[in-house]
């Protein structure tokens, strides 16, 4: 795996790297590429050494005897962030830490699979960080995201779609979709938008009025 570090510009998305399940390495790659930033948990970080990814920030409450310091060499310059709150997961913890930086957006990987109870938070808990930084959630299966009250985007025809409420969503019109919204209401636990598709090749247009609607990507 080659070391980022292509780009250095605090406006291109940083990475955090979680502890879930692993992506495909072309995908981690790619990301890597234009990443001016990554960060690191520290629960992650003996995987990420196997990789030999050259790693920013290593973050996280260090317990169960983990010592950060043995990384300094050879991860030098690392900037090594102690989060001791229990309150907070390490992942909001390094939201927290890229929005004292000023930093607007952020890519993260393995942070589902491997455990449900972790997927589902990782993937909830993203509406709290609305108008502070931009969040995508990817795997090898999907791309997750927070919409704004209006989005628009370019997609080519039969692309999987998922429309995920946190909470309940109303209000909800959409353009060129296969099954379409029209003034509808979604619900986590009763009623969501899984397993849509893009009608054509074109603009998806999706409009909601209040509420919290994540977009899934699905890529397989």
């Amino acid at each position: 795996m080659s070391s980022h570090h292509i780009v250095r510009d605090d406006q291109e998305p940083a990475l955090i790297i979680a502890n879930g399940a692993s992506c495909n390495p072309e995908l981690l790659g790619q990301l890597l590429e234009w990443s001016p930033l990554v960060i690191v948990l520290d629960s992650a970080m003996v995987r990420v050494m196997e990789l030999d990814i050259k790693v920013d920030v290593l973050l996280g409450d260090f317990d169960r005897g983990f010592d950060p310091e043995i990384y300094k060499t050879s991860q030098y310059p690392l900037e090594i962030v102690h989060t001791p709150d229990q309150n907070k997961t390490d992942l909001e913890k390094a939201f927290d830490y890229l929005i004292n930086r000023k930093i607007p957006a952020v890519n993260v990987v393995w942070a589902t699979g491997k455990r449900a109870d972790h997927t589902i938070t990782n993937l909830t808990n993203i509406p709290k960080y609305r108008n502070l930084l931009k969040i995508v959630i990817l795997d090898d299966h999907s791309k997750v995201f927070l919409l704004p009250r209006k989005f628009e985007k370019w997609y080519t025809a039969q692309t999987p779609i998922s429309l995920i409420p946190i909470g309940q969503v109303t209000g909800i019109q959409s353009d060129n979709l296969f099954y379409p919204l029209q003034n509808d209401t979604l619900t986590i636990g009763y009623r969501t938008g899984s397993s849509n598709h893009v009608a054509q090749d074109g603009l998806v247009t999706i409009l909601h009025e209040e509420g919290d609607l994540l977009l899934m990507e699905c890529l397989d």
